[in-house]
């Protein structure tokens, strides 16, 4: 039976790097059927809109999106598309992988393998609140963490857990300062560590964690923390593997699921065939586990691998002179 995915090709590379995605995705004959929709400035250039009602509706019809990286125009009147996404389908939980590779620029080859789970909907990013004066010298923000917000993230990283075998889970926070809304999500972790027996659990504050991070990064499996704190943790561990051209990230809700790179659209390069497609590639592997593949998703994950050692075809950040497509039958070769 086949699965119909709604694919979102973006801004700037992200064309690019989808069309590289899908050849690796075609190569492994798994019955995937695209939808394609638009988002950001393509969209606002064809429908006047940067998140069209179509490109909703088709996301909650497949119930499971592929999106390059999208361009919120700066100014106001512009919010962030993926923000907004997140809130339309109560995306709650980012799950950021970061893994060391082979023939990378990684700060520590072979020692990072932690997977950062973010709170998507709470914390300092809800946007309510916010306010300057009018002498334009005091601004406010409303933070919210709410005992449900908080029991479905950190339940969802202990189910994580279990499922991949992991063993550890560290709960990240500022509950020292931060006496209400650090201190509630960290009192309800608490609890909920108590129903997984089975799964280790430590706490850490924010601050120590970075620098624990940088030190011995071996000593993580899986982080989670609120919103603000997981936004900076999983791009300093994308730093320690080399920066964000290998890390992908998924958005999961209760009905919906959105994968994709977490990196920019780097316009620059926008159609010079020099991007990187590892992190929606990877992105593609979690969707996979997602809709029930495990077996493909390794599968995706060791040609990715097998190609990097080889050093083959490697795009430039990764060392090499090939193309993004180059890259992506190097890849699809491996399958």
């Amino acid at each position: 039976m086949s699965q119909t995915i709604t694919v979102i090709r973006g801004d700037g590379i992200g064309p690019e790097i989808m069309d590289a995605t899908l050849h690796v995705l075609d190569a492994m004959d798994l019955g995937l059927a695209y939808e394609e929709a638009d988002a950001g400035l393509a969209a606002l250039e064809k429908h006047g809109e940067l998140l069209p009602a179509a490109t909703l509706e088709s996301i909650r019809r497949n119930k499971i999106a592929l999106k390059s990286p999208l361009t919120t125009p700066v100014g106001e009147g512009f919010s962030s598309i993926n923000v907004a996404l997140r809130r339309h389908f109560d995306l709650y939980a980012n799950v950021r992988p970061a893994r060391s590779y082979p023939n990378t620029l990684a700060r520590f080859p072979g020692d990072v393998d932690v997977i950062t789970v973010r709170e998507n909907t709470e914390g300092a990013y809800i946007g309510e609140g916010q306010s300057i004066t009018e002498d334009g010298e005091t601004a406010t923000l409303i933070q919210k963490v709410t005992r449900k917000g908080s029991e479905r993230i950190v339940r969802y990283a202990f189910e994580l857990a279990r499922s991949t075998g992991r063993k550890k889970v560290t709960v990240v926070h500022k509950a020292n300062i931060l006496k209400t809304t650090s201190g509630l999500f960290l009192k309800v972790a608490r609890e909920v560590a108590g129903e997984y027996p089975d799964i280790e659990c430590n706490e850490m504050i924010v601050d120590n964690c970075c620098m624990q991070l940088v030190m011995r990064p071996e000593q993580f499996d899986i982080i989670v923390t609120t919103n603000l704190f997981g936004d900076i943790i999983s791009d300093l561990c994308a730093g320690l593997i080399g920066g964000l051209g290998l890390i992908p990230g998924a958005n999961i809700g209760h009905e919906v699921a959105i994968f994709e790179a977490v990196h920019g659209t780097a316009p620059d390069i926008a159609g010079q065939g020099k991007a990187n497609p590892g992190a929606l590639l990877l992105g593609a592997a979690q969707m996979l586990d997602h809709i029930g593949k495990p077996d493909q998703a390794e599968r995706l994950r060791k040609a990715i691998v097998a190609t990097l050692e080889a050093k083959d075809s490697l795009t430039a950040d990764l060392g090499g002179s090939g193309s993004t497509m180059d890259y992506a039958r190097a890849i699809a070769s491996r399958l």
